[in-house]
């Protein structure tokens, strides 16, 4: 700190970049900064590692609200339903449609209880309701059907919307804007910060380019930890990375092993009998 001690009328302030040092006032702080600036950043760093390589509770899909089981990572296992744009899992969705066969009842949604829409019209209009509400969902939702249409402009600021929300696929989205000047002017940095975030909202795909933007600058430690949370995820990708780095000695056993555990306990946890029988109903009548 400055030598200030902080009393009733002397409130100090941290650093709120490293949170290592107090300032009794802006003055202060700008004065201290030269001699400050080197540690600041290096504790910056520090603290931003920590969030990034902690592995998260579950990927940025969640569970399926009915079955409560985790979302597997291939976005082809799961349906948005048209009403409210909650993602349901496959195995769910099927079993609603086979009851509702059987039973002769109207088609509705398993987590709403809205009736289906009747056309795209009113898929449309659901989606409009959503977007007006600012949910994350329908954003990045917009934001996709406006970047199949070429309007990558538009597409950015929906997807720039989501992700301020916190949307981590959102985030991802940008990473690829950002690296390939689609909508927005090219920016490395920017591309990074977009993965690192949408990783440290559990996208496994993100974390898994992270690995390999990493291996490609040769910091073969960060990239072995961000392939070893992607695997924990259940990312296929990145543990076959993992296999290669094993043989040629860039992982110790130990933490091979865990990450080959990690990753089968992460793709068993999506796993029913009821998402194996969709599974096969759709592969059959597709």
């Amino acid at each position: 700190s400055c030598g200030i001690a902080g009393v009733d009328d002397i409130k100090l302030k941290k650093c709120t970049a490293c949170n290592l040092v107090r300032y009794c006032s802006v003055k202060c702080q700008t004065e201290h900064m030269p001699k400050h600036k080197k540690d600041c950043k290096k504790r910056s760093a520090e603290l931003r590692d920590e969030i990034l390589f902690k592995q998260p509770d579950s990927s940025d899909l969640g569970d399926c609200p009915i079955c409560c089981l985790p979302f597997p990572l291939d976005a082809k296992h799961v349906t948005m339903m048209g009403c409210c744009g909650q993602m349901i899992c496959n195995g769910c969705d099927i079993e609603n449609q086979r009851r509702e066969l059987r039973e002769s009842l109207k088609s509705t949604c398993l987590f709403c209880r809205q009736l289906a829409p009747k056309n795209n019209e009113e898929i449309k209009i659901n989606l409009k309701r959503r977007i007006e509400k600012n949910d994350p969902a329908g954003l990045r939702q917009m934001g996709t059907h406006c970047h199949k249409e070429g309007d990558c402009s538009s597409a950015f600021e929906y997807f720039s919307k989501a992700a301020a929300l916190g949307d981590a696929g959102s985030h991802y989205i940008l990473s690829f804007m950002y690296r390939d000047g689609r909508g927005v002017e090219m920016d490395k940095k920017k591309e990074i910060y977009h993965l690192e975030e949408a990783a440290i909202g559990g996208n496994a795909f993100a974390r898994n380019n992270l690995g390999c933007i990493e291996k490609d600058n040769r910091r073969h430690e960060r990239a072995m930890k961000h392939f070893i949370i992607a695997a924990k995820q259940g990312g296929d990708e990145a543990l076959e990375t993992l296999k290669g780095a094993y043989k040629k000695g860039l992982i110790s056993k130990d933490d091979f092993a865990a990450a080959l555990r990690g990753h089968q306990a992460a793709v068993d946890a999506t796993k029913s009998q009821q998402r194996d029988s969709a599974e096969a109903f759709i592969q059959k009548w597709t």
